[in-house]
């Protein structure tokens, strides 16, 4: 567990204005932010980011009751600010296009055409800030048949292929378990972010990235697509097991379940060797990989008898000996709790100013030696940084007042 840093990122002295929400933009921007971008969100007033809402579980206050901030929107906005403004009144418009000339990289993910009609589109925006990097991330982009159409995360891995792959071969397809086409998009889109600020770098020129959720499902599918591209043959599901390697798939030990991920021929000459079995090993089925593939079936149901004779700890603990990859498969709070993941701090903890005890969050994964990832400040309340962003602005105290009279900010 590591405690929250002042120290600036490598991206220090970028700023980001972020009229996303939801999970997409609101994945790319945090890890902007954590990368040390000064990352200010823009939310409705009252109302906020739709995921304040979407919980149980929702941080626990002061008082002891529920706050409107779930454990959903905690996950993916800290090191961010929160400006509160109504974007569809001409006064709100006016202040994004003032941020707009101070900021980097604008993030949004309206559908394709949302911005527009409040003047905030790329193609409002790019002749008069032709430095700013645009980003808009939608469900299919910002051409074709389905542009017009809203991007949810389930649709893109069932339309993307991805739960074509996933689930027992004779049961229903199954999504992954937690919004794989919105973080992975998230992280394309960062990518591509700091592939524009590069170009810009040398060229003074900013530019528009289109990312969605179908393209970036549709990439991740790497190996099992191309699998289809060159033999022509559509993947099926395996289950738990891997399409192109045997034996790679979970297993019941006495106790629980372990995964064996057999990697070659001598990592497999080397489990038989472990489970009791050499012969295995020269089985005239089992000797090559694709060997292996040819014979799943009849290989697995040996394996399955094998290992459900001897606890899952006592498996692990010879296989690591014995230099088989292997592991256990653990819930959520065996993660947290495993000694490595505890060693690599993949938790900090932070004050927040609605809840009496500390908040924890994942941390961050990337580990740069120079320049780290670094967590700064919680997630905000709406609204939290009005002020200072107003200030930053040149906003007079009168000016901000008469805005927040009018109900354009919060």
């Amino acid at each position: 567990m590591t405690e929250p840093t002042t120290t600036p990122g490598p991206l220090a002295g970028l700023r980001v204005l972020d009229l996303s929400r939801v999970l997409a933009g609101p994945f790319c921007t945090q890890l902007l932010g954590d990368l040390g971008a000064d990352v200010v969100k823009i939310e409705r007033p009252g109302m906020g980011d739709d995921t304040r809402a979407w919980g149980p579980p929702f941080l626990t206050g002061r008082d002891g009751r529920p706050t409107r901030e779930s454990a959903y929107y905690l996950s993916i906005n800290r090191n961010k600010r929160s400006l509160a403004v109504d974007i569809t009144r001409p006064e709100g418009q006016a202040l994004i296009r003032r941020l707009a000339g101070q900021a980097d990289i604008l993030v949004e993910n309206f559908k394709v055409g949302g911005l527009a009609k409040y003047g905030l589109a790329y193609d409002d925006l790019k002749d008069e800030f032709p430095r700013l990097i645009y980003c808009s991330i939608t469900g299919f982009g910002q051409t074709g048949p389905y542009a017009a159409r809203a991007g949810y995360d389930y649709l893109a891995q069932g339309m993307g292929g991805m739960m074509s792959l996933t689930g027992p071969p004779d049961g229903d397809p199954v999504k992954v378990g937690n919004a794989n086409a919105d973080q992975l998009t998230g992280m394309y889109a960062a990518v591509a972010i700091l592939a524009a600020v590069h170009h810009r770098a040398a060229t003074g020129q900013g530019q528009h990235i289109d990312a969605n959720l179908l393209d970036s499902q549709i990439a991740w599918l790497t190996y099992q697509a191309q699998n289809w591209l060159v033999s022509g043959e559509a993947p099926k599901r395996h289950g738990n097991a891997h399409p192109n390697i045997v034996p790679y798939d979970t297993f019941p030990a006495a106790d629980g379940h372990l995964i064996l991920a057999v990697g070659n021929d001598a990592q497999f000459r080397r489990f038989c060797a472990v489970a009791g079995r050499p012969d295995l090993a020269d089985d005239p089925r089992f000797v090559t990989n694709a060997d292996r593939i040819a014979h799943r079936e009849a290989l697995t149901a040996i394996l399955r008898q094998v290992i459900a004779t001897r606890p899952r700890d006592a498996w692990l603990a010879d296989l690591e000996a014995a230099g088989v990859p292997a592991g256990p498969v653990n819930t959520i709070p065996d993660v947290f709790a495993d000694p490595h993941v505890r060693a690599r701090a993949m938790t900090v903890t932070m004050e927040h100013p609605d809840s009496p005890d500390p908040l924890t969050l994942i941390a961050n994964p990337l580990r740069l030696s120079a320049t780290p990832a670094t967590v700064r400040t919680a997630p905000p309340t709406v609204g939290r940084d009005s002020t200072a962003v107003l200030d930053e602005l040149g906003l007079s105290p009168d000016e901000q007042a008469a805005l927040r009279a009018a109900g354009v900010i919060g």
